[in-house]
């Protein structure tokens, strides 16, 4: 029990520690914040979580997953550009989550009724 304790909070400061730097960069301007999402933190995280079971197959799963959520993550930063421009900020990301749970459902799911 100790070691799964100190993987998750070994994982929760790294996802901290990028959250961090996400806001002391929108100090400083507003491309830096908007590219170090892109830094595979969440997905190092996610990798290292499966990786621990010590099976290639798994991991490779995981890799191959996250890889087809990338049109999805587009789908959440079109949905939140459009749509910044008619509601509040946080409502365009309240969108973009929306749009971007649609269409990680219709990636994952449409394969099964195909």
């Amino acid at each position: 029990m100790p070691q799964l304790l100190v993987e998750v909070l070994w994982k929760g400061l790294l996802g901290g520690l990028v959250t961090a730097l996400i806001v002391l960069a929108s100090k400083k301007g507003n491309v830096l914040p908007g590219i170090l999402p892109l830094a595979p933190t969440f997905a190092i995280i996610a990798l290292l979580a499966v990786g621990s079971k010590g099976e290639a197959g798994g991991f490779r799963a995981a890799c191959l997953a996250g890889a087809k959520t990338i049109p999805a993550y587009l789908v959440f930063l079109g949905a939140s550009w459009l749509l910044v421009d008619r509601v509040d900020y946080r409502l365009a990301i309240l969108g973009g989550v929306a749009a971007w749970l649609v269409a990680a459902l219709a990636i994952f799911l449409a394969p099964k009724f195909l």
